[in-house]
């Protein structure tokens, strides 16, 4: 696997423990229906970690274990769940078409985003971000983890392009600015941890304008 742009072992391992945060998830999960060859690993791992829990001795349950699981059941069953809003974006990969979509808002000129209604983890959520041909987000920085998945179109940052299915990871060490270099726009999805931070006096101007 490419490193530059493929997740790092590290998040693959978590990934397939179902350890990593549930918005990285999705994005890593994007990714691998992207890239078959990633996602075979990735089974091949999960199918090791089962060998392991086969082979590890049975651990001893609480007494009211049962009791309370049936009563999780019995609150379940009687909830009235309102049916969700349908996603329309048929062309996503098929892990996010699982989620429904909000609204595309404005964020910069050319640059529009929308929020992925699936699970949270604190700050960190995940977004859609579909940026015009040409165009170029701030030179910004990050309060926390940011992974990015191109699911059409491409980007470079410096002299790195990011293709479909490619995987940018960047953190608060991180100083970038991309650029779409297709001659379609770029579509990703984002698992973004807190907000971003602009850089320079131009950005500084724009922070209080532009909320991810």
């Amino acid at each position: 696997m490419n490193a530059h742009r493929n997740p790092s072992e590290e998040r693959l391992l978590a990934y397939a423990a179902g350890t990593l945060s549930p918005p990285e998830a999705v994005v890593v999960a994007a990714h691998l229906a992207l890239r078959p060859a990633n996602d075979a690993w990735v089974r091949q791992l999960q199918a090791v970690g089962g060998e392991f829990l086969n082979d590890a001795a049975p651990a001893s349950l609480s007494n009211d274990a049962l009791a309370q699981a049936m009563a999780r059941i019995e609150t379940d069953a009687g909830e009235s769940r309102a049916p969700a809003p349908l996603n329309d974006m048929p062309e996503l990969p098929e892990p996010l078409r699982r989620y429904a979509l909000g609204p595309w808002r404005w964020i910069g000129p050319g640059i529009r985003a929308r929020d992925v209604h699936a699970p949270r983890d604190g700050d960190c959520r995940v977004i859609l971000l579909k940026i015009g041909s040409g165009r170029e987000t701030p030179r910004h920085t990050h309060c926390g983890v940011e992974l990015t998945c191109v699911l059409s179109g491409a980007y470079a940052v410096s002299d790195q392009r990011y293709d479909v299915g490619d995987l940018e990871e960047a953190d608060g060490d991180t100083l970038h600015q991309p650029r779409v270099v297709s001659d379609e726009p770029c579509l990703c999805v984002v698992a973004l941890d807190g907000e971003i931070q602009f850089d320079g006096w131009l950005g500084r101007l724009m922070q209080p304008f532009v909320r991810l």
